[in-house]
């Protein structure tokens, strides 16, 4: 755990760099006619340009090869992964989310994938690393939390590298390409919001795995290049992770008397105003 090395704040305005590629990030400048080292610029946006300042939040990628730069996709199976509510059997009672097999997987979900406006609980189970593959969330709304229950995970994105462990929750920004290591068998759970927004523009035989509208794609990497091939970034809209060991929840009095509204650790604001699509966490 020690290799790894991250930026603390919430809401910050982050960066980094290749040691190998000194003066590769631009300075007083996002989008340089020439780039150091002759690398591509891109955006990537977490909402609509015509958001008021403090809401729209962003990050700028300097990277070897686009984001476009991959083969076409084509359908995958999907195994256990279902995108329709109406096949899961309704069930009034109550349920003990107690541990489940590593063998199977249970994902339900609610909402409509194609009108983005849904959420999903997805439960998952692996033994083995993904080797040359990572997962591209192709949709303009979807933002998963990974709850590890069990296990270690290694998240690889395009900001960098990171260590979820159980205690720990992760959040991964919509339209990122990430990939997971594992030491072992894993499990834990996915938390799946989508809601209407706005998408990427630009977006070694790497295989990249596209969910888009609830079922599985997959494409091959062009120039045996990985997808993790940025040099440098900065922004304020990254992945990040929270230790849930310094959270005090409501009416329990583990090191400070807390306030009445701090009940959640993050919420995902619904429709409406002063209403939530999701309150866990």
């Amino acid at each position: 755990v020690a290799l790894f090395q991250y930026l603390s704040g919430f809401g910050n305005e982050f960066s980094s760099e290749d040691p190998c590629c000194p003066g590769a990030l631009p300075e007083g400048q996002n989008n340089p006619q020439v780039c150091p080292y002759g690398l591509y610029t891109e955006q990537l946006s977490g909402y609509a340009f015509t958001c008021t300042q403090p809401s729209n939040k962003m990050s700028w990628f300097y990277r070897i090869l686009p984001f476009v730069r991959h083969k076409l996709y084509t359908a995958m199976h999907c195994g256990s992964l279902t995108d329709n509510w109406d096949e899961v059997e309704p069930d009034p009672n109550q349920l003990q989310l107690l541990p489940f097999s590593i063998t199977k997987s249970i994902k339900p979900s609610a909402g409509d994938t194609k009108s983005h406006n849904r959420i999903g609980i997805h439960m998952f189970t692996c033994n083995t690393s993904m080797v040359d593959r990572c997962v591209l969330m192709y949709s303009p709304t979807f933002l998963p939390l990974a709850v590890p229950q069990q296990g270690e995970i290694v998240i690889t994105t395009e900001f960098g590298k990171m260590m979820v462990e159980p205690n720990e929750i992760c959040v991964i920004q919509k339209e990122l390409r990430f990939s997971g290591d594992v030491f072992g068998e894993t499990r834990g759970y996915v938390l799946e919001v989508c809601q209407p927004g706005t998408h990427r523009c630009v977006a070694t035989g790497y295989t990249v795995i596209n969910k888009y509208q609830g079922k599985l794609f997959s494409s091959q990497q062009m120039c045996d290049f990985s997808p993790f091939n940025l040099v440098t970034w900065h922004g304020n809209y990254t992945p990040n992770k929270y230790n849930l060991d310094i959270f005090m929840v409501i009416k329990c009095v583990v090191f400070e008397t807390c306030i009445e509204n701090l009940r959640h650790r993050q919420k995902v604001r619904g429709p409406s105003p002063l209403t939530f699509s999701s309150n866990g966490f």
